[in-house]
């Protein structure tokens, strides 16, 4: 097993998403995020200020139920659906992010979030797709 010291920056970065918990030292001084939600995108430069939108996003402890990890040259794609409980609702979002890693940090996130889901709208999506909805 890796330890926390010797971990990837892209294992503790999915380690913090699990926990909600994102490691402060996971990205570089000068790392982006270039995000695509719902109708909108948009950027955060410095690695501070990625932490924190992150932590945003991830500000609960949930669980990965898909997670697909392709290598890159310099980083790796990470597509995922996640799962987590946020005040008694459980939510589900469906993500892909290309990560970008340089001198052990993260120094690029280009993220794409098809929005997060209650359960509700997860159980609709599911009857849909099986077309008994």
């Amino acid at each position: 097993m890796t330890s926390p010291a010797t971990a990837s920056p892209i294992d503790r970065l999915l380690a913090g998403i699990e926990a909600g918990d994102i490691p402060g030292d996971v990205f570089s001084d000068d790392a982006v995020l270039d995000a695509t939600v719902p109708n909108w995108r948009f950027s955060v430069l410095g690695g501070a200020g990625v932490r924190d939108e992150l932590g945003r996003w991830y500000a609960d402890r949930g669980r990965f139920l898909a997670l697909e990890r392709t290598p890159l040259p310099g980083g790796e794609l990470v597509e995922f659906t996640l799962t987590w409980t946020e005040e008694g609702v459980e939510h589900t979002c469906h993500q892909a992010h290309i990560l970008k890693v340089a001198r052990g940090r993260l120094c690029a996130d280009t993220a794409f979030c098809g929005g997060r889901w209650p359960a509700s709208l997860v159980e609709e999506m599911r009857a849909a797709r099986l077309g008994t909805g």
